[in-house]
């Protein structure tokens, strides 16, 4: 670019998907964004859902200090019927974002009549790429902001190859993938892709639209998925801006959390030896039932490691017998705590933490590779079976304890937890030199110069013309 050549303000439209994990990320990179070139403002259309009521207080909260960010709430419209939502949940959010469109419509007409600056583009989440239709029809470009990862986007394109109902089945042979240096096991591919009442077609028809964007941006490094990124660098598909890890390292508060707890848990792992806890958390969705409670209970207590284990409702003294095992509350004092809620991401940057139990959601792996801490797979939902089949069998960043479990799934053993637990913790295990490999990686690709860096620098060059 000419020195002589004026740069020029412009604003971007960032459509984020409410759930809490997408909103992460997404806000991580519209703050990015006007850090890193003072043209660009941006403005976030707020969507109300029931299913995450405190999705508004947690963008006010994380935006509170960034003027050049504005917000602008949606509409309420009335939700799809609950039991569409029990079918498949994809598809009720994509028929709730359809729903949202007219009123999408109203306010980016509102606005390009009142702003100063041209609106470059429209920045939508996965879920929200119907909205392609009113960029299109007002003449801005869509850029798809995808919160998982680019071997999961190279998936779904894979789709598109296929028929509309042509559902996945688990008796399916092995499946060659571009993207996935090694054969994909059915097994391990996300929910949707074998859900006959509508699930599967919703994927199907996102993926569709993928090829309607300008570019997709991953909340990825290309250290880490070089191969995929390669993959879909083919002419064909938009390009790939691989601009993470995207971190939230302020760890928001979470309103299931209150400060007392908060401060118990970070007290309670201060009094731990270095990388000596684990901690065992499941996401957002991923409590059990009493019997594969007891299960993890049996495995720590013989395991003999320290841990923290985040249970979104922890047992009461009085059914701990039933939902534990006996005098497990007694026999923990000292070596392990057990809370409801836990700041994912403090507890991660802390120096007594040594393992992760996860469900392998794109946002704790990304997490746990910025901070060093290998991993023990246990997927439940979304696209996390095929997250750990990658974590284990082509990175080496992982412990393998299950990579196909869903909800619903037989009973993991206590025998295969504690085998997990003890392989996860042991020093000498390759993983471990693997993640602090990972982890120089992913915090070098963030800095000047780095891969994450240049990929936003290219993206931003792209948005205002630049190019």
């Amino acid at each position: 670019m000419g020195g002589t050549e004026m740069k020029k303000n412009a604003d971007l439209i960032f459509i984020p998907s409410p759930g809490i994990g997408h909103l992460t990320s997404s806000l991580e990179f519209a703050q990015l964004l006007i850090n890193r070139d003072s043209h660009l403002s941006i403005t976030i259309l707020c969507i109300k859902f029931h299913f995450t009521p405190f999705a508004e207080s947690y963008i006010r909260s994380v935006l509170a200090s960034q003027p050049k960010i504005k917000l602008i709430d949606l509409p309420e419209v009335e939700p799809p019927s609950q039991e569409l939502a029990l079918k498949s949940i994809e598809h009720y959010i994509c028929t709730f974002m359809e729903s949202l469109k007219p009123h999408v419509m109203a306010t980016m007409q509102n606005i390009l009549s009142s702003y100063p600056h041209p609106v470059v583009g429209l920045v939508l989440d996965f879920f929200c790429l119907s909205m392609v239709d009113v960029g299109n029809e007002l003449g801005i470009p869509s850029y798809m902001f995808m919160t998982s990862n680019v071997a999961f986007t190279a998936f779904m394109l894979s789709l598109l190859k296929r028929q509309i109902e042509d559902v996945f089945s688990d008796s399916d042979p092995e499946l060659l993938i571009p993207g996935f240096p090694d054969p994909v096991p059915p097994s391990v591919l996300p929910g949707p892709a074998f859900n006959k009442d509508g699930g599967y077609v919703a994927f199907y028809k996102l993926a569709q639209r993928f090829m309607d964007t300008k570019g997709i941006i991953v909340n990825s490094f290309y250290e880490m998925e070089k191969y995929a990124i390669g993959a879909l660098s083919d002419g064909q598909t938009p390009p790939i801006y691989a601009v993470g890890p995207l971190i939230d390292l302020k760890g928001r508060p979470n309103p299931n959390l209150d400060q007392a707890q908060h401060d118990k848990v970070l007290k309670w792992l201060d009094e731990q030896p270095p990388s000596s806890v684990v901690f065992l958390c499941f996401g957002s969705m991923g409590s059990f039932d009493p019997s594969q409670t007891r299960e993890i209970a049996i495995a720590l207590k013989r395991s003999g490691v320290r841990f923290l284990w985040a249970m979104g409702s922890p047992p009461t003294r009085d059914n701990a017998d039933r939902t534990l095992t006996e005098g497990f509350l007694e026999w923990m004092e000292g070596r392990g705590m057990i809370c409801g809620w836990a700041p994912q991401v403090e507890v991660l940057a802390h120096k007594a933490i040594g393992g992760f139990v996860s469900h392998c959601g794109w946002n704790s792996i990304l997490e746990s590779l910025w901070f060093g801490v290998p991993i023990l797979t246990w997927p439940i939902y979304a696209e996390q079976q095929l997250n750990a089949f990658r974590m284990v069998r082509e990175f080496g960043l992982a412990v393998e304890l299950r990579l196909d479990y869903r909800k619903g799934s037989d009973l993991v053993m206590a025998e295969d937890i504690e085998k997990g637990l003890k392989q996860l913790m042991d020093k000498d295990n390759m993983v471990h030199k693997k993640v602090k490999e990972m982890q120089e990686k992913a915090r070098k690709a963030v800095l000047t110069g780095g891969s994450s860096f240049i990929s936003v620098g290219e993206l931003i060059d792209n948005v205002i013309g630049r190019n």
